[in-house]
Parts: structure tokens; sequence; C-alpha cells
């Protein structure tokens, strides 16, 4: 199957992006505008939407001035929501027959855009871009990156690892994306879960050339744990195996103390350290586990309350 003349919107989010977006948001317009006259490339237009996600600096007020030049739709959040939210908004406002999500800081590998629109030309619903490697990551988020990935599939989460949110949707797969209603939605986990046909792209992640990162560790460990809570039930089951485990080792204590009682005709061996050892690994033991399951309790809330995962602000189109 081959696809002629279609549209594509392009999903930025952007979070205090005022030094890199005057950089990358032309550069990705020009790339696209040539892409587009590319003879192998069906695409007939294209569209960036950027979505200011609370951002505190001038971001908006570029995004602003950015779309007096270029294909640009914006989209102002009324507060920072998150970037796994910013980035629904702005695909809940797509209407193009295909849709890319990207990060502003562009070091996602442009070229492999084109693969993903041959790879949707040939008849893929979804084009996942995966990182060929790490090795410009630091020695610290690699390993906990392996660790991650790791964890998931011993939990039975279905995730393709190293890739994060550079993909390429068709007007199929989104609807059926945002057919989803959990206020927690974990993309990374349930875009390949569609089902769809699918096709993986390998590129090489380029160093970033403008700001920092906004991606701190606190909203690393958020991610990781939503995935986690998100897809599997494992850390409950984990729990109950605990309980079960601890409560054989308690028993078997018990019955160690009585035959010490017995055997040393009542008198309990003196100093005996255990007397304190297991109230604490008990009591840590506990702790763990209503954290666990108030991390799922917390997810229930947030979900029966049904309240919207972003309030728009503000909407600016000048095509």
């Amino acid at each position: 199957m081959t696809i002629n003349n279609y549209s594509l919107d392009v999903v930025i989010p952007c979070y205090n992006e005022e030094d890199t977006i005057p950089h990358t948001i032309p550069q990705l317009s020009s790339f696209l505008e040539g892409l587009s006259k590319t003879a192998d490339i069906k695409m007939n237009s294209f569209k960036l939407i950027l979505v200011d996600d609370g951002s505190k600096d001038t971001t908006w007020q570029l995004i602003e001035k950015l779309a007096a030049s270029h294909p640009i739709q914006g989209v102002k959040l009324s507060r920072n929501y998150g970037h796994q939210n910013a980035m629904l908004a702005g695909l809940s406002k797509s209407v193009s027959e295909v849709v890319l999500t990207i990060d502003a800081d562009l070091q996602d590998d442009l070229n492999a855009i084109t693969d993903m629109l041959t790879a949707y030309q040939a008849g893929a619903e979804l084009a996942l871009g995966v990182r060929s490697s790490r090795g410009n990551d630091t020695a610290f988020k690699r390993n906990t990156a392996i660790i991650y990935y790791k964890i998931m599939k011993a939990l039975g989460v279905n995730i393709i690892e190293d890739h994060a949110d550079f993909r390429l949707m068709s007007r199929k797969s989104l609807n059926a994306l945002l057919d989803h209603e959990e206020f927690n939605l974990f993309l990374r986990g349930i875009i390949p879960s569609i089902g769809f046909p699918t096709s993986i792209i390998h590129y090489e992640r380029q160093d970033r050339e403008h700001g920092e990162t906004k991606y701190t560790l606190r909203k690393m460990l958020s991610l990781a744990i939503n995935g986690i809570t998100s897809f599997s039930v494992a850390p409950l089951r984990l729990v109950t195996a605990l309980g079960l485990v601890v409560s054989v080792f308690a028993f078997l204590t018990a019955l160690w103390a009585i035959l010490i009682r017995t055997l040393y005709f009542g008198h309990a061996v003196p100093g005996w350290a255990s007397t304190i050892l297991p109230i604490l690994f008990l009591g840590g033991i506990q702790l763990l586990s209503l954290g666990i399951i108030g991390e799922y309790v917390g997810k229930i809330y947030l979900e029966v309350k049904k309240r919207p995962r972003f309030i728009v602000e503000k909407i600016l189109d000048r095509r």
C-alpha cells in the first residue's frame, strides 16, 4: 500500500525553552520544507504545534513571534502539567493524517523523520524512534536506564527499549491513543501496546546545542514509577509474597525461641540480638508495603476524580 498527499503535524512540548526554540524551530521548519519537495516523500503540507507547558520565561512570546514566519499553532497551558500531558495537549489539537512528536531541543536526528515518513507511506501505522546507543549519556543515566528497562521487562510491561517520545503516528493510531481516558497516561507504554503495524527506526541521538535539559532526576524517577504502576500489579503481588515470607520467618523464629527456652531450662540466651532486629525488619517491610500500596491508591484517587489532564489557556493559529 502506497500513501500519497498527506499533511503532517509536529507536536513539540516546550517548558522554559527560550534559549532553544529560536534556533531549533527555524531549523526544523526548514528541514520539513525541504522534505516536502522531495519526490519520494508525499507530504504536501506541515504544521508545528508548540505547546507551552506553563513556562516561567519568554517561551510563549517567542512562539508568538515565530508564528509570524513559520507554520505554527501555539497552545498555551494554564500551568505546568508535565511533559507527557503537554504532549497529549498537542496531540489532541492535531487534525492532519500524520502526527510526529519530538522534543524542542532537537537532539533526536531529523533525518530519521524521512525514514518514519517512508515507513508510513509503506503501510506502518506507527514509526518509533529508537536510539542506537547511549554513548553521549552520563554513566549514571546509562546504567539507571539499563536497570529501568530490565525491571519493566521483569514486570511484564511491553515497552520498547531506548524509545522515548520521538515517534510518528497515523491518524488511526492517534485516535486509538486518544480513546484512552486515564489521568496518568504513560505514553511510552500505551503507544506500543496499541497493536497496529509498527516500524522501528534506529537513529543516533545528538548532543544538546542550546539551553539545558528540563528533565531533572526527580522527573525521571516520577516517570519511571508512573510507568511501573500504570502497567503492572506485580509490585502488589510482590508485597503479598513478601508478607508470606516474613510470616514464615516469624513462625520459625518463634519456634526457635521456644526450643532455646526449653534447652536452656527457661533461660534465654543473654544479649539475644534478635530481640530488636525482627522489629526493625518487620517495621521496614511494613513501611515499604504501605508505600507501594499507597502509590496504587493514589493513582486510583486521581482517576476517580476525573479531573482534566490539562487546561488550555490560549491557542494561537495564524495559518
